[in-house]
Formats: C-alpha cells, sequence, structure tokens
C-alpha cells in the first residue's frame, strides 16, 4: 500500500471569460479549451451540472478530451439537494446519477452535493438523505461528499452520520460558512475560497505553503492539527487517503494559477 494518498488541486470550471486572456494561450478556440485546462491542472469541478441536465454524449466527449489521470468532480444537480425534506429527493438523485455520468469511467471523482446556507441539520432528514447515496452507478463506483454551510452542522452528531454512510465532508475555507475538518471518509475534498486576485496564483505564498502542508497531512491519512472539527474527540484511522483540493474565490481569475502553484509545492 503507498504511504500517501493522490493530491489533485484543480479549480471550478474551464469556460470563464477572463481567463481567455490570463490562462489559455492566445487564440486558441473555446472549443479546445478543456483539452488545454485538463493538461495544466489534474482536477476540475463542473459546477454546471448542479443548473443543469447533461446527457450520456457530454461526458463522453469531456472523458474523450481530457488526459489519461484527469478526474472530473461534478456538483450534484441541485433538485437534489435544495429541498426541504431531503428523503424524498431519491427520484431526482436517480435521475441524476442515471443521466450518463458512468461514461466518464475512471475519470469520474467525487460527487459533490451542496446544501444551500439556510438549510439546517436535521439528524433524522439528513441520514435519510445518507442512506439514499449508492455505492455504485452502472459498474463504476462512486465517491460522495456533503457541503454543508449551516452552524448548526457543527455538532458531533453530523459527524459521526457522515462516518456511519463513509460520506465525506467537504472543508470549505470561507469567510461566512463553517468550517469542518473531520475525516470521515476514505478520501478529503476541501474547497479554498479565501483567494484573491491581487495574488497572481490566488493565495499568497504563505497561505499557499500552508494549505500544501495540510494536503500533504491529509494524504497521509492523518489530521491537520490547525483546522477546526465538528467532533474533535474522535480521531480517523490513519490510512493514506487521495485529496480533492479546489480553488473556488470570488473573482476566479488567478484560480487556475492557484491550482497549479499548489501542485507544484505539493510535487516537488
Amino acid at each position: 500500500m503507498s504511504s500517501q494518498g493522490k493530491i489533485r488541486a484543480g479549480m471550478g470550471g474551464w469556460t470563464f471569460e477572463p481567463w481567455d486572456t490570463s490562462f489559455y494561450p492566445d487564440k486558441l478556440s473555446k472549443a479546445k479549451q478543456l483539452q488545454y485546462a485538463s493538461r495544466q491542472v489534474p482536477t476540475i469541478e463542473v459546477n454546471g451540472t448542479y443548473y443543469s441536465s447533461f446527457k450520456e454524449p457530454t461526458f463522453v466527449k469531456w472523458a474523450s478530451e481530457s488526459p489519461n489521470g484527469f478526474v472530473y468532480s461534478l456538483k450534484g444537480n441541485r433538485f437534489v439537494t435544495n429541498r426541504r425534506v431531503l428523503g424524498e429527493a431519491g427520484e431526482s438523485m436517480t435521475r441524476f446519477l442515471g443521466s450518463g455520468i458512468a461514461a466518464l469511467g475512471d475519470k469520474l471523482g467525487p460527487i459533490l452535493w451542496q446544501f444551500a446556507p439556510t438549510k439546517k441539520f436535521d439528524p433524522d432528514d439528513f441520514e435519510a438523505f445518507l442512506r439514499l447515496l449508492p455505492e455504485k452507478q452502472d459498474g463504476v463506483a462512486l465517491r460522495h461528499a456533503v457541503e454543508v454551510r449551516h452552524d448548526s452542522f457543527v455538532v458531533p452528531e453530523f459527524a459521526a452520520l457522515a462516518r456511519k454512510y463513509k460520506v465525506a465532508i467537504v472543508y470549505a475555507d470561507h469567510a461566512k460558512y463553517p468550517a469542518i475538518a473531520d475525516v470521515t471518509g476514505d478520501f478529503i475534498y476541501a474547497r479554498l475560497q479565501t483567494g484573491s486576485d491581487d495574488n497572481p496564483d490566488c493565495y499568497t505564498s504563505k497561505g499557499l505553503d500552508e494549505w500544501a502542508a495540510r494536503v500533504k497531512t491529509w494524504a497521509e491519512g492523518k489530521a491537520p492539527a490547525d483546522l477546526p472539527r465538528a467532533d474533535p474527540s474522535t480521531e480517523a484511522p490513519v490510512n493514506p487517503r487521495d485529496v480533492f483540493a479546489y480553488f473556488i474565490t470570488e473573482g476566479k481569475v488567478r484560480a487556475p494559477f492557484g491550482a497549479m502553484a499548489l501542485m507544484k509545492r505539493v510535487t516537488e
């Protein structure tokens, strides 16, 4: 067994007009942007799947345009998570997962289930949602991560539920949303959202050094000592874990450079 999981850093999406002149080479056609972006970073978080429905040919195309080893994280469709009773999300979840995402094959990374900032923690209802999450779709293994954005989730009971269902809790480095670093799944999902376009690499050099140390710690199977947890009394087993870290910032212009700078730090 490897002593460290694989670390992947990326950004959200690949279509963003300011990147036409800041990230992509001059005169690169939009049709070739995915091919280029997927060769600069090892992973991309797809936000479009949250708002829109895609069909299998789209996922086949994405798979064909990215290199071997590249991984897409997909944000689960909003009709699954934006509802009063989460336990009633089964039909919408089945529709989303059955839309063709399995065509990505080994390029399918975690599914990110993001909840509204107004959604409060209801233990019974949230467990009903977790119970709906399948382990496979059309023979392809699924990995699930949940991003909760209400302070009521910062309780040991939430972390215990995530551990029970082996679902990763997204660590959000955000100015307003709760930061929950409990290790509850067999991989780590972090969304780095306090960068700035005033920094060439999105985060400061010091900030990137700190995040490089944290993701290495996660990859080794440990937990960074400086990040807050909902259940500090429970330690996760020390097992190597893959780490997915995404630069999702307000301005977004420098996000790809943050991802590349972090990858350089963790591979040197």
